[in-house]
Parts: C-alpha cells; sequence; structure tokens
C-alpha cells in the first residue's frame, strides 16, 4: 500500500510545500549561481530512473565549464566554484530535483539515480536499485554518501530496495537533516564528489 500508491502520494504533497517554502532562498541561488556560471545556474544530466527509464535530472549547476588547452573540461574540484562549493557542501544543489519529485521522475527518498553510461556495466544485484523510483536523499546517503566505497553503495541500495517502508523513509529523513548539519561524507580524497564507477563481477 505505501510502496504502491502513498509514497508517491507524500512525495508530491511535500516536493509542492517545499518548493512554495523554498521560493526565495531559490531565486537567490539562481541569480548568484548565474553570475558564477556566465548565465547557467542549472545543471541538467540524463539519469536512469524507475525500472531504468532514462529522464533528465535537474541540479544547481555548482561546477564551471573551464577547459584546458586541448579543451578537455578541467577536473571537477578544479571546476569547482566558491558559491557551488557552499550550495554542494550544504546539499542545496539538490533543490530543483523537487522538480523532478512533481514531475513522477523521482521520490524523495530512494537509491540516487547514477550516470547513464553506469548501466551497461551493473550486474543483476546491482540493477535491483531500479526497482524504486530514485531519490533526492537514500539510505547510502545517510550511511556515508559519497566517502563510501561503490560495493557499499550498492548494497545500502538493495537493502533500502527489498525494506522500504514509512518508518525507514522516516528515519532516512531526519537523518539526512542530521547529515546536512554536520556535512560528513561530501566527498572522496581528491574529488568533488566521487570516483568513476568502472563495474565489477560482485554478484
Amino acid at each position: 500500500m505505501y510502496k504502491g500508491f502513498f509514497k508517491r502520494f507524500l512525495d508530491f504533497s511535500v516536493a509542492l510545500f517545499s518548493l512554495i517554502l523554498l521560493a526565495p532562498i531559490f531565486l537567490v541561488l539562481v541569480i548568484g549561481l548565474a553570475i558564477a556560471n556566465s548565465g547557467k545556474p542549472f545543471f541538467y544530466q540524463k539519469r536512469p530512473g524507475l525500472n531504468g527509464k532514462i529522464f533528465e535530472i535537474i541540479k544547481f549547476k555548482t561546477m564551471n565549464d573551464k577547459r584546458d588547452k586541448d579543451g578537455e573540461l578541467l577536473p571537477d574540484a578544479e571546476r569547482l566554484t566558491a558559491i557551488g562549493a557552499f550550495v554542494r557542501k550544504t546539499s542545496l544543489d539538490e533543490i530543483p530535483q523537487l522538480i523532478n519529485v512533481l514531475k513522477g521522475n523521482m521520490s524523495l527518498i530512494g537509491p540516487r539515480p547514477l550516470l547513464v553510461q553506469y548501466l551497461p556495466l551493473y550486474n543483476e544485484f546491482q540493477n535491483r536499485r531500479h526497482e524504486v523510483r530514485p531519490g533526492i536523499t537514500g539510505w547510502a546517503q545517510v550511511n556515508g554518501r559519497n566517502a563510501i566505497s561503490w560495493d557499499q553503495k550498492f548494497n545500502y541500495d538493495v537493502w533500502y530496495v527489498e525494506h522500504i517502508s514509512l518508518i525507514l523513509d522516516l528515519k532516512i529523513f531526519f537523518l539526512t537533516i542530521k547529515k546536512v548539519f554536520v556535512r560528513e561524507g561530501i566527498s572522496q580524497d581528491g574529488q568533488a564528489t566521487m570516483e568513476v564507477f568502472k563495474g565489477n563481477n560482485n554478484e
């Protein structure tokens, strides 16, 4: 009952209320990031969602588009702007994803949507993360976020899929609020976020 109907109803209601409540902050960040990123406050990227269906995720753009002499983008850590670093550390870059929740692409709670190019690399166990809508935050995020290994992340994601419930979602919600204030697990050492997933043969 919860997974099939009430979760979606709760997602829509909370996302709509949150967007209205956060509208002043949203506007300030749009202006600040537009200035820092040459008029581009938003970042759009295709990600796999429920059952692997591709959708376009919306986030605040925290990195500029500076390139090296060969025309290649500089490393993430070098492109992270000052305001972008603040927005990322406070998790404010996730606010636009409330629009994805309203559209039904995402849930408030669920496995984080990863890159499309990772899809062929997943084994059967890892691919189970797509049995539910991806979330703005999830079980892996409150248990290490980007500071944990890929194997740990997938284990947490699949555990969530198997144990999804209102109580668990509420627990993740309140733990997420705590993580935002503590600012833990924002990135791995030497990375702006997390290292690239290269696949493995673990089942």
